[in-house]
């Protein structure tokens, strides 16, 4: 059966609607308290702000998930993002780490930010 041009359109449109019954799970995991980079280390407000801004959506768990997240499959692209942010580097659970982990994280944190690889360009 060969699949003519005037159906691939329809085809494509069934499958990008039925995809949008796989939805993505945006429960941030609890936070528990006195665990946060912030609420361990006092920093400026300028400062705090700035790194809550650019990096908590994905390296925290206070994710505030913006309205494309419910369009499938950009929404299983975003979330993949968070779940391997949250695994390399989670300042929900700072205080977890032991002070060897914490001066490597925060060596690869500047090494990032300073080659422009975060925040991501598609986030900027």
């Amino acid at each position: 059966m060969k699949l003519k041009r005037k159906h691939i359109l329809p085809i494509l449109g069934v499958v990008f609607l039925l995809i949008q019954f796989i939805r993505i799970d945006k429960t941030n995991p609890p936070i528990v308290e006195g665990q946060d980079l912030f609420a361990i280390h006092n920093a400026p407000a300028a400062i705090k702000s700035k790194i809550v801004d650019a990096c908590y959506d994905c390296h925290a768990h206070t994710t505030k998930y913006p309205w494309y997240t419910n369009i499938a499959p950009f929404s299983w692209w975003i979330k993949g993002h968070i779940d391997n942010g949250r695994r390399h580097l989670n300042f929900s659970v700072w205080g977890g780490y032991d002070a060897k982990t914490k001066g490597h994280k925060l060596e690869e944190c500047i090494e990032y930010v300073e080659n422009a690889w975060m925040p991501l360009g598609s986030y900027t």
